[in-house]
Formats: C-alpha cells, sequence, structure tokens
C-alpha cells in the first residue's frame, strides 16, 4: 500500500497486493466510495494468483480532498499516472459504476500494450443524463437532487442509500446487511464533501460515446436488470453495442451493487473472462 502524487501535486492512495510478475488487475471503485469497495474481489483474485490493485479516486477515501480536478478527463489522467509509476502491463482493468467511466476513460487513452482486458460493472456509460440525443436517461432533476441531499445533510445520505436502492435492499423480502450500510457509510464519509459534490457531473453527465468506439481490447459489460442506481436499458446494452469487442451479460433480478450482494456470481464470471 502506498502513495503516488501526481503532477497536480494530488496523493492517491492505492493497495497493490500479490506476486509483482503476475497479471494485475485494477480495480476502480464507484462513488463516492473507496478502494475498499472491492475487499472481496481482491482477496479472490489475489488467491488465485493475480496481482491486485485498487486506488482511492482523488477525493475519495484516503486520498487527497481535492476542490478541483474531480472530472473524468483527470480521474484518467491519475490512472496513467499510477499505470506508469508500477508500471503495469497488459493489465486488466474493472470498474463499477462511476469506476466503469473511469475504465472506459483510461483504457481509451491508455498507451499500447498497457491494457489487456477491461470489465464494466453497473457502469455509467454510455451517458446516464436525459437529453434529447439520450431520451431515454434520468432527468437532471434526479441529479440535482442528489446534490441538494449531499450539501443538507451529507451523512444521513450516504446511509439512505445503501440502506434503500444501492444494494437493493428497498426490495420486498431484500435480505439487508447492516454492516454493508455502515461500510458503504464509512467509506463514504471518509472522502471530501467538494469532491463528492463535483463527481456526481462527472458520472452523470459525462458522455462516454467516443471513448467506447475507440477501444480495441475486449470488454465484458455485466449490469442487473433491477439495478436502481445505472438504469439497465439506458447504460449497458448501449455501451456493448459502441464497444468493437464487447459482451454483454445481463443479471436478473439483481442490483447495482452486485459484486457485494452477490460476490459468489460475479467472481467466477470475472475468472472467466480474465482466463478466457
Amino acid at each position: 500500500m502506498g502513495f503516488i502524487t501526481t503532477k497536480d501535486g494530488t496523493e492517491i492512495f492505492y493497495k497493490d497486493w500479490g506476486p509483482k510478475d503476475a497479471q494485475a488487475v485494477v480495480f476502480h471503485h464507484g462513488w463516492p466510495l473507496s478502494a475498499d469497495d472491492w475487499d472481496n474481489q481482491m482477496m479472490f483474485f489475489l488467491e488465485k494468483g493475480f496481482r491486485v490493485i485498487a486506488h482511492d479516486r482523488r477525493g475519495h477515501g484516503r486520498s487527497t480532498q481535492t476542490d478541483s480536478g474531480n472530472e473524468m478527463d483527470t480521474y484518467a489522467a491519475d490512472v496513467i499516472e499510477l499505470a506508469e509509476k508500477l508500471d503495469l502491463r497488459n493489465a486488466i482493468h474493472v470498474g463499477h459504476s462511476t469506476g466503469g467511466g473511469e475504465v472506459a476513460r483510461y483504457v481509451a487513452r491508455a498507451k499500447p500494450g498497457r491494457v489487456s482486458k477491461a470489465v464494466l460493472i453497473g457502469a455509467v456509460p454510455p451517458i446516464m443524463v436525459k437529453s434529447e440525443k439520450n431520451p431515454g436517461g434520468l432527468p437532471i432533476e434526479v441529479f440535482d437532487g442528489f446534490r441538494a441531499a449531499l450539501v443538507a445533510n451529507r451523512a444521513q445520505f450516504f446511509r439512505d442509500v445503501p440502506a434503500g436502492p444501492f444494494y437493493g435492499y428497498n426490495r420486498p423480502d431484500a435480505q439487508a446487511f447492516e454492516g454493508v450500510i455502515q461500510n458503504w457509510w464509512r467509506q463514504g464519509m471518509m472522502g471530501g464533501a467538494k469532491a463528492h459534490y463535483d463527481c456526481i457531473k462527472a458520472f452523470s453527465e459525462t458522455d462516454f460515446t467516443e471513448d467506447l468506439k475507440q477501444i480495441e481490447v475486449p470488454v465484458l459489460v455485466m449490469h442487473g436488470d433491477d439495478d436502481q442506481i445505472v438504469p439497465y436499458a439506458d447504460s449497458a446494452p448501449l455501451a456493448a453495442k459502441l464497444l468493437r469487442n464487447g459482451t454483454l451479460k445481463t443479471y436478473k433480478g439483481l442490483p447495482h451493487g452486485l459484486c457485494t450482494t452477490h460476490p459468489d456470481v460475479a467472481n467466477p464470471d470475472l475468472l472467466a473472462f480474465f482466463q478466457s
């Protein structure tokens, strides 16, 4: 574990476990979480012999609570610096939610040889917000509501999201785990309010269409069809169609945070793709 310092002086925290000569899997977390959201997957793939890496996005977790650069171009630039620092070659990049957008932008810009495959899980591409070009998107008022809730009472907002739609705990007969809810809250509250506020615009209004078109490596697109955070119909199927070498895998009834609620389903599918 350690930090890199980016060109603008931001410290980015990262974990780097396993043999340094093994194939690297780099995990990119969702908003407003941290590298800790990947604990299950990190342990699973470490035991399978991979080198596993996860970082805290700027403004999140243990990284610098930046008041600037909280947008996708800079997020991707930070990953470029991390990949250079760790000299990652033929790495597999896995992104959940906002992290999926970060993966799309990074992989589209990565130097040749840096990336071998990518995975987008419950990811925000191509674009979330509704517009004339994206009539199936969510109205801007939804994201304005996120911003208002964050400013009014971030601590309560960060309790309500995991207790409800993020893990599908608001569904009838859902078994909610208080530890999972508290861990989401813990991760969120570690980060900076300004960075989290700015990131709402980054994950909702960034258009990843051209990034997806440029990616040449194989990409697995995984998405639950009961995702209440990033609605399925306006994300995964559209992203898969834009990719040159994309594969769509749909999970019936699974929520946004499926890697936490159903690692027994997600992890074997990830492993099969990594080994294919």
